[in-house]
């Protein structure tokens, strides 16, 4: 059952990337790379906070969404062909886009980790008053 969910939230992952590359332009910038593996790092560190403490999921299930969905939706290969195309014709670009996706991705993280830790307390604080 693990790699039907697996394979599920890896489609899942695979069409939203895809349909985010469809809506954002396309620029020399690789704005929409960007964007989706900034938010996969929010996304990630969310799930793996936030989601292994509801009491109806199990880890399996959430290392399949962590993996699957996540995991296809982000991609690091993308990133680095495009790095270095781009450090081909125009080095500042290229800086840029490598500097905002390390920043940002760990900043990405950090509130992802951040916000999931606050809804916990809120959804325990709702747990508490609801017995």
């Amino acid at each position: 059952m693990y790699y039907v969910l697996l394979i599920f939230f890896g489609i899942l992952g695979a069409l939203a990337r895809y349909s985010i590359e469809l809506t954002l332009p396309t620029t020399p910038f690789p704005l929409a790379t960007l964007f989706i593996n900034l938010l996969g790092c929010f996304l990630l560190a969310f799930v793996v906070r936030f989601l292994i403490w509801l009491p109806r999921l199990s880890s399996k299930m959430v290392t399949a969404i962590g993996t699957g969905f996540v995991g296809s939706f982000t991609t690091f290969s993308t990133f680095a062909l495009e790095s270095s195309l781009l450090s081909r014709t125009d080095f500042l670009i290229a800086t840029s886009y490598m500097i905002a996706s390390l920043i940002g991705g760990l900043l990405a993280c950090v509130l992802g980790y951040r916000l999931s830790k606050m809804l916990l307390i809120r959804f325990k604080e709702v747990l508490r008053h609801d017995h």
